[in-house]
């Protein structure tokens, strides 16, 4: 029970599933994992101010299908869907595939794990004080209805010479339960003393899987009331 385990892997399944939704045989499917890493790794480049939290890839017969999730989904879109069209061109020569893209815009930013590490690390490159940044994004989180959230931040903080790590935790965070709705965000800022690394854990409740519908995530559960009250 020691072992450090992805929130989100050990949850594919049950309540959670793949970023990258395709079948690919033996020839082909190296191919397609670095294809998925090249269209990821450039549209996280080229819309670095879109708050991007993931990119799901969903692979058809003749078509990828791209679902970006995204807090500002207009600085994606453009003025009257230029820059979608534009983009749609630009992921043409990274696949030959034609591409489907979907844009899906993150209701509650606050809350979302990779977005407060993406926010935290920002901060860090603007010279914000690294306990404040952590303590004011934990306040923000917890306000708008997260039941819990760690952060942890690693490197030079401060500019200290020796690296070390301070982790800020507020609320419940049940990492062994696989029902708990547990969120997990990595971001780096790259600063004049060298790369400090964000981790982010967000736990938004509880989520009731019937047995028959095993990976389907229903409706988070509402926190019973106590006796008494």
């Amino acid at each position: 029970m020691g072992q450090k385990v992805s929130p989100l892997a050990i949850r594919i399944g049950y309540i959670k599933n793949w970023r990258s939704m395709w079948y690919a045989d033996k020839k082909d499917f190296a191919r397609n994992v670095a294809e998925d890493y090249r269209i990821r790794k450039y549209i996280a480049k080229r819309f670095e101010q879109a708050a991007i939290s993931r990119i799901e890839i969903e692979r058809l017969a003749e078509q990828v299908k791209i679902r970006i999730c995204s807090a500002r989904p207009g600085v994606i879109i453009g003025r009257r869907g230029a820059d979608i069209d534009k983009l749609r061109a630009e992921l043409g020569k990274l696949t030959p595939k034609e591409t489907n893209i979907e844009i899906q815009e993150i209701k509650n930013p606050s809350i979302d794990a990779q977005l407060i590490a993406q926010s935290v690390a920002f901060q860090l490159e603007k010279r914000v004080a690294f306990r404040r940044a952590m303590k004011r994004a934990i306040e923000q989180a917890m306000q708008s209805g997260a039941k819990g959230i760690k952060i942890s931040a690693a490197g030079r903080l401060g500019g200290a010479e020796m690296s070390r790590r301070e982790t800020y935790k507020e609320g419940k965070l049940p990492l062994q339960t696989f029902r708990a709705d547990v969120d997990y965000g990595f971001a780096e800022a790259l600063t004049t003393y060298g790369i400090l690394g964000v981790k982010c854990w967000v736990y938004k409740g509880d989520v009731i899987v019937d047995s028959d519908r095993v990976g389907e995530v229903l409706e988070p559960q509402k926190p019973q009331p106590e006796k008494g009250e």
